[in-house]
Parts: structure tokens; sequence; C-alpha cells
């Protein structure tokens, strides 16, 4: 019993622990193309801008709607101006495009670089569904 008892308290410290956010080691900023991130855990990830500017949690992210799909595009030149820390938890990201309302928490962001590849290749498929570019419209 007292066995048993040891393991489900084990698992359940196990279980919480894994369900902590990374702690963030360092954030750098290389404007206007990319930030740097590297946690605790020992994962770095460069995430670039374009990707970030996709993947921005803001609720105002200039997000076209086709067929009820949220859809980011013309983003391929987007590029950083600055970075303005968010308490201990996150960063908020100017873009040059003037999106400036996301703010992307260490948690989101080891999210993110995680899972970059398959977030970029569904970014690129979702597109390509579409019809829609990274490259910027043309002005006529």
């Amino acid at each position: 019993m007292a066995a048993a008892r040891a393991g489900a308290a084990a698992r359940r410290l196990c279980h919480a622990a894994a369900a902590q956010p990374p702690r963030l080691k360092k954030l750098a900023l290389h404007p206007p193309k990319s930030v740097e991130v590297q946690f605790a855990d020992g994962s770095t990830f460069h995430l670039s801008a374009e990707f970030l500017r996709v993947y921005s949690p803001a609720a105002d992210s200039k997000i076209r709607s086709i067929a009820g799909e949220k859809v980011i595009f013309g983003r391929r030149h987007v590029g950083i101006m600055s970075a303005e820390s968010i308490g201990n938890y996150g960063v908020r990201i100017l873009f040059d495009d003037l999106h400036k309302t996301g703010i992307f928490t260490w948690d989101y962001l080891h999210h993110l670089g995680s899972n970059k590849f398959s977030l970029s290749r569904n970014y690129i498929r979702t597109l390509r569904k579409h019809g829609l570019s990274r490259d910027p419209q043309r002005r006529k």
C-alpha cells in the first residue's frame, strides 16, 4: 500500500515538473531578421521574423479568414524593429509592419521552437492551399 502511494506521488511530481514552463536563459534579438532563445533545458532556437510574425499570439495580427481558416500571408520580408520585456514571463516584439500587440511568453517561444519545422511546413501548405504567397502583394 505504501509503495503504491509512493509511486503515485512520484508520478504526480514527475507530471508537475513536465508541466512547468521552460526557464529562459537567454533571449538575443538579431534585428531585423531573427530572435535566438535559449532555455535551461538546453534547447536553443533561432526563430525568423517571418515565422514569429505569422505565429504571433495577438488577436489582431492582420489575419485573412479564408473559408473559416485564418491565414497570414505576404510576410516574407517582415523585420523586427525592437522587443520589450513583459514582466518575467514574456516579450512583446515590434515588427516593421507595425504589428506589436502579441506577447510571446517563454512557454510559447519554446513551443514555437520545438515545433518550428512542422509549423513552417503547415504554414506553407496552407498558403498553397489558398493560392497565397509568403511574398508581399505588389502595389498597383
